[in-house]
């Protein structure tokens, strides 16, 4: 519920303020005046105020002293000190004291107007400024729908999508959000094809001009930040979507310098085919080939099982030496709390620190086995908020804080993102098919609506490896997960509502890579 527009101004020389007050009275505020704490304090809890002014140096009790007692009556009262103390103690106590703002007299009327307008109607003029912003930039963007557009505008447009997914999930406006995901739906279709038309053309070089790939990440990103301080930290948080980095990249920034580059991940958009070839710098079928012991696909066992040995020959290749790895993957607390007891250790020697955080990647899929969980994570602005929750407590914070003590830069990234499925897709296939939800290997594999899948009859122009005669790829387009005719209501009930990955949506492709050096330096 707003504040009132009124203001009660405390102050034993209230009186030489008239003209203040008028000045208020002019442009719609209600004034109270007091010169006595004290007598303040009753004629709070006789009515509502939406500010308080407050003198420091009064008869009686101190304004700090009167300050705190406001905020015992009202602990969101906003409060500006309006004082002739210049002491610097006098300003750091208030500001310790949480005061809302600090005005050194003299004041003229314009400095009072501007500091209540915000603290009364600053959430709302900020939402009026968003909704006009959105609205302008809506037509715009809207006007782009099936236009042909290239890799580079396609990474601007999913990242400013993005960013007002975020805006306006903050700012609670329902019907701007809902505008917003008609527009998302309608992209998504286009980005399906486009990444039809272009994939198999970036990996076979018929299209020289590409956008980075999961295999570029450590010679494009990794390596210069070697070569130039002898160390880097790399860390992979598994299923970071660009929204969720959005919401901790603010707390971010109070420790590091940010640079975000933007990449797109392989397909298949999962762990066994994204992460290792971040790694090794290798596609699935070059990876198939070079180490057949290694390789493992979906159905198999130890999935990543060989990250630390692929980031070690990966950077030997692209180096011409031997560089040192240290490796970490933290999937649990006590796997958090050893790492941290290693890490200044990892941190002190040259070469490469790789971590593995997997915490969002189990959420998302956790979610939709377990009823407290989804309630938690119900939506994407939910899972958001949790995303920050968890991380301003994680070891990947507290990870990132100790590179930052010791002067060590960091490179963040996620293999790929999820998106939040609702509309169900019939597929049609034999018992030999994989059993994922966003994409699927088989013969005879068709989906029943031609529109919900890109179909790769040709595995090898899509760096995968090679299967049995006749096996084609289903890659989920939309927000479609797969269902079989025979488990049609089961599926539907079990899996509408979940994040999921594995297909070609922005959110699971286009992913952020940021260099992070720390402000120390």
């Amino acid at each position: 519920m707003p504040r009132p527009k009124s203001i009660l101004w405390v102050d034993d020389e209230v009186e030489s303020l008239t003209s203040h007050i008028l000045f208020l009275e002019e442009h719609g505020f209600h004034v109270d005046k007091s010169p006595h704490g004290d007598d303040a304090l009753v004629m709070l809890q006789r009515q509502a105020y939406g500010v308080v002014l407050l003198d420091e140096q009064m008869p009686g009790r101190r304004g700090l002293e009167i300050f705190q007692a406001i905020r015992a009556l009202d602990h969101s009262m906003p409060v500006v000190m309006v004082t002739k103390s210049e002491e610097q103690e006098t300003l750091k106590d208030a500001i310790g004291a949480e005061i809302s703002d600090y005005l050194i007299k003299p004041v003229n009327p314009r400095q009072i107007l501007s500091v209540v307008t915000r603290l009364l109607e600053g959430d709302r003029i900020r939402q009026q400024r968003l909704s006009r912003d959105f609205a302008t930039r809506f037509r715009e963007l809207d006007t782009r729908r099936g236009q042909g557009m290239a890799w580079r505008e396609w990474v601007e447009l999913i990242v400013e999508l993005a960013e007002w997914e975020v805006k306006l999930g903050r700012a609670d406006e329902p019907g701007l959000q809902d505008a917003l995901r008609t527009l998302q739906d309608s992209l998504r279709a286009d980005f399906a094809k486009f990444l039809g038309r272009h994939y198999g053309a970036w990996l076979d070089g018929s299209e020289e001009d590409r956008p980075a790939l999961s295999v570029d990440i450590v010679a494009e990103f990794v390596r210069p930040t070697l070569d130039a301080t002898g160390k880097a930290l790399l860390v992979v948080v598994d299923c970071l979507r660009l929204d969720q980095w959005a919401m901790i990249r603010p707390l971010v920034a109070t420790r590091f310098d940010i640079e975000t580059a933007h990449y797109f991940s392989i397909l298949p958009t999962a762990t066994p085919y994204a992460r290792n070839a971040i790694f090794s710098g290798l596609f699935p079928n070059e990876l198939a080939t070079r180490h057949p012991e290694w390789w493992k696909t979906e159905e198999d066992a130890g999935l990543n099982a060989h990250e630390k040995e692929l980031l070690e020959e990966h950077l030997q290749q692209i180096t011409g030496r031997a560089v040192p790895v240290r490796y970490e993957k933290v999937f649990t607390a006590a796997d958090g709390e050893g790492l941290l007891r290693r890490l200044p250790a990892h941190l002190a020697q040259d070469g490469v620190t790789a971590l593995v955080f997997n915490f969002i990647d189990q959420l998302t899929h956790g979610r939709t086995e377990n009823s407290t969980l989804f309630e938690v994570a119900r939506d994407t602005e939910a899972l958001r908020n949790l995303t920050r929750t968890w991380f301003e407590r994680s070891p990947l914070w507290d990870a990132l804080r100790e590179a930052e003590r010791r002067n060590v830069p960091v490179l963040l990234t996620t293999d790929h993102g999820s998106i939040h499925c609702h509309t169900p897709a019939t597929v049609f296939a034999r018992r030999d098919t994989t059993s994922h939800l966003r994409y699927k290997f088989g013969e005879d594999l068709r989906a029943e609506d031609a529109d919900a899948a890109l179909v790769v009859d040709d595995l090898e122009r899509f760096g995968l490896p090679a299967r049995t005669p006749g096996t084609r790829l289903l890659l989920a387009t939309g927000d479609r997960f797969f269902v079989y005719p025979t488990k049609l209501r089961e599926y539907q009930n079990r899996y509408r509502g979940a994040f999921l990955h594995g297909g070609v949506s922005p959110e699971e492709v286009v992913l952020p890579i940021t260099l992070l050096t720390p402000r120390r330096a």
